[in-house]
């Protein structure tokens, strides 16, 4: 298991629906891409634990150019009061195969 903390701003990146993000940072992002053959269960995509605030809840990272983004799901801005353009802590647990 890999436990990383860090901090970002939420942004929007829309498409046919809006999606909100965290991009990882490129030394967490390097630290996750150095194990992701021990996580990823296909398509680059890797299954991660995160707290955000009180809120914990499982997703998967999205690789984008060489770092990683956490999606911010619907139901986890509305509990913590998040939009846009806020600065978030977070906390992320990657899960390895041994």
């Amino acid at each position: 298991m890999m436990r990383l903390t860090f901090g970002g701003t939420i942004f929007e990146w829309r498409g046919p629906a809006p999606f909100f993000f965290v991009a990882v940072p490129e030394e967490e992002s390097a630290e996750i891409q150095a194990v992701s053959a021990l996580a990823t269960y296909g398509w680059g995509v890797i299954p991660v634990r995160v707290e955000l605030g009180d809120t914990m809840f499982e997703t998967s990272l999205f690789p984008k150019d060489g770092a990683y983004l956490v999606p911010i799901k619907a139901a986890v801005r509305k509990s913590e009061d998040l939009d846009g353009g806020d600065y978030v802590d977070i906390v992320l647990t990657v899960r390895l195969e041994s």
